[in-house]
């Protein structure tokens, strides 16, 4: 009798560890998230919060918008793609994106860094800001060709302001990431670039924002693919981000930018 007792509440504790006792780790997943790169420090940040917090790990793949568009629509695997606003209602007409599930999680403007110590040129006014490029013996951003949000706008900006021809021989586009980090290694001397994709690189000091008729506010929102392995760790994964007690921390990134 005893043996079989015994059996019995052997047989529970097998059951009970391979099935999970409660929400462990028999329901952790990974969510797989495409995300611009805009977002990149404090995704990233909060995205090891969250496995604390439930148990579900997150792969995070960035890049920029552009590219970000072509991986969901050439069908690679993700639970929660993170774009701006306009790009996500763009994938939700096209059924990428469940309809009704973008959520606007941050917002961010375009700046100027230059190497920590070196001088800051004024930038005050779009007059102002024209002759510091000019004046500028090198300067990097992000290659519109990516389809990178800033890079398309700062290239209009020349074009608007007529120095395109003028600095496009002292101009080192790069694919994505962060342009700023060849300032901080004196291979060139400002970058223009969203806000928050200068302040994480160390070694370089944000200038300020681009004057008022220059400048451009982006909103980035996340949003549930179609096609999510995951659906609903995915839906709570959004929600986390859009915590209103994380609102500092995004402010603190420069992804909170008000005019």
């Amino acid at each position: 009798m005893a043996t079989t007792r015994v059996g019995r509440w052997l047989g529970l504790f097998l059951m009970i560890v391979e099935g999970g006792a409660g929400p462990g780790l028999a329901e952790a997943v990974e969510i797989k998230v495409l995300s611009a790169g805009a977002v990149r420090s404090i995704v990233t940040d909060l995205a090891e919060a969250f496995r604390k917090d439930t148990g579900h790990t997150v792969t995070l793949t960035f890049g920029t918008v552009g590219v970000v568009r072509q991986k969901l629509t050439a069908g690679e695997p993700a639970d929660v793609v993170i774009m701006t606003d306009v790009a996500i209602d763009q994938m939700a007409e096209q059924g990428l994106v469940v309809a009704g599930t973008r959520t606007d999680i941050a917002r961010t403007g375009m700046g100027v860094g230059v190497r920590e110590g070196a001088p800051r040129p004024d930038i005050s006014t779009p007059e102002a800001f024209k002759q510091a490029v000019l004046a500028a013996k090198s300067l990097t951003y992000v290659d519109p060709a990516q389809g990178a949000t800033s890079g398309i706008h700062f290239a209009s900006v020349l074009q608007r302001l007529g120095i395109a021809d003028a600095v496009k021989t002292k101009t080192r586009l790069v694919p994505g990431g962060y342009p700023a980090e060849l300032v901080a290694k004196g291979e060139a001397e400002m970058v223009v670039h969203q806000i928050s994709e200068i302040i994480p690189v160390k070694g370089v000091t944000l200038v300020g924002p681009l004057p008022k008729d220059l400048q451009k506010l982006t909103v980035y929102s996340a949003g549930l693919p179609a096609k999510s392995a995951s659906p609903e760790a995915a839906r709570a994964f959004i929600a986390f981000l859009a915590r209103p007690a994380f609102k500092a921390k995004f402010a603190e990134a420069g992804l909170d930018y008000r005019e």
